[in-house]
């Protein structure tokens, strides 16, 4: 009787323990653990999802905070220095007129090259394509004159007909609202940047209220990351830029290419373009080169975007930019895929500090000098 009584018992224990144990046994076997893992990935493909729908239907909202937010990073040491002697308003506007003040000639002095060298390099231009017409007749595969008679035809039609009107004027009321979005986006840059110059340090103490313990000395470390990173990339890829521009700037007004103030300029703008800009820019200088200077001159000005682009990446980036910045460049490229992808030119100088950002913060998420576990270096075994 006892017995029986004690078997039903422990018979009555299994089952409940069964009950307890089975649904643990079915998410931490091996399905359990895929099941998971892809909940956590679809999680994670939704939220990257909506950021993407968000950004692009406030781009002009994001992308001018993100340039603002840059910008006052950039000129944070600046900013530190100037309120220690002086009220933090009459600096914020110092420095504001400063960056004003210096993009504004940069544009002046590429506009008013341009426009006194335009006509002697159009009749270069024009000449060096007579030059490829004649050569091109030469081969023994070149189109007849009926045949150049023929596509110009095509091209006049197409050029005087009501569909090519059609699209000059959807193309007109599409740039004029493209030149809005820029003034709105312009405007929202300077005046989101007055703040941020301003009153940075105490925007950033308010955005940090609702964290505390753990999670606020994670958040304060992350800002403090943040500013770091992009302060020193961009002071570090500006210097970097300038050298590059001058190196590049000197070649080209020694050989007397035709706009190589607005070339020069553009050199340093495409700077901040990781990898492709440096080619972009070197291609730009020799086509100029080719039409204005000769095939000669065009080897030499591609000879000189070698030698500074050499220069800047075995010496002066990892000077400059420092190792805590360091990016392998497939992770680069891949960021300035993503980035061109999502936002254009913009996109593509946005991509590289933003993911040197995100670096950087996973590098200090666990302590100061603690990078988040799954990034931690991992012991090889000894063989």
């Amino acid at each position: 009787m006892f017995g029986r009584g004690r078997r039903a018992a422990e018979r009555s224990a299994a089952i409940h323990t069964a009950s307890v144990t089975t649904p643990r046994t079915l998410w931490s076997d091996g399905f359990g653990t895929l099941a998971t893992r892809s909940i956590q990935i679809i999680a994670v493909a939704v939220l990257a999802a909506g950021l993407v729908i968000a950004y692009q239907s406030l781009s002009v909202v994001v992308v001018p905070v993100l340039l603002a937010l840059i910008l006052a990073c950039a000129f944070e040491p600046i900013m530190r220095w100037l309120r220690a002697r002086i009220n933090a308003t009459l600096a914020t506007v110092i420095v504001l007129l400063g960056i004003v003040v210096v993009l504004g000639g940069i544009v002046w002095a590429m506009v008013a090259a341009v426009r006194s060298q335009w006509e002697d390099l159009y009749d270069s231009a024009t000449e060096g394509f007579q030059q490829v017409l004649a050569w091109v007749n030469t081969l023994p595969f070149a189109p007849s004159q009926d045949q150049l008679d023929e596509w110009f035809a095509s091209i006049t039609d197409f050029v005087t007909s009501s569909q090519f009107g059609n699209a000059l004027g959807s193309g007109a009321v599409a740039g004029v609202g493209a030149v809005a979005t820029f003034v709105t986006g312009l405007v929202l840059l300077v005046v989101v940047l007055f703040f941020f110059l301003k009153d940075g340090p105490q925007l950033w103490a308010f955005l940090s209220r609702p964290f505390e313990g753990e999670w606020y000395a994670r958040v304060q470390r992350a800002g403090v990351k943040t500013v770091e990173t992009f302060g020193a990339y961009i002071r570090g890829t500006a210097a970097v830029a300038a050298v590059d521009a001058i190196g590049i700037g000197a070649g080209l007004f020694i050989l007397g290419v035709p706009l190589a103030l607005p070339l020069t300029v553009l050199v340093f703008l495409l700077a901040f373009i990781p990898i492709v800009g440096a080619t972009v820019a070197g291609v730009l200088a020799a086509l100029v080169a080719l039409v204005a200077n000769g095939p000669v001159a065009a080897v030499i000005a591609v000879a000189i975007v070698i030698v500074v682009n050499q220069l800047e990446g075995n010496l002066l980036q990892p000077v400059l930019m420092g190792r805590a910045l360091k990016l392998h460049s497939l992770v680069i490229l891949i960021a300035l895929t993503i980035g061109t992808v999502l936002g254009g030119i913009l996109g593509a100088i946005l991509a590289a500090p933003l993911a040197a950002v995100v670096w950087g913060i996973v590098q200090v998420w666990d302590g100061p000098n603690t990078p988040a576990r799954w990034a931690r270096k991992k012991e090889r075994p000894a063989v």
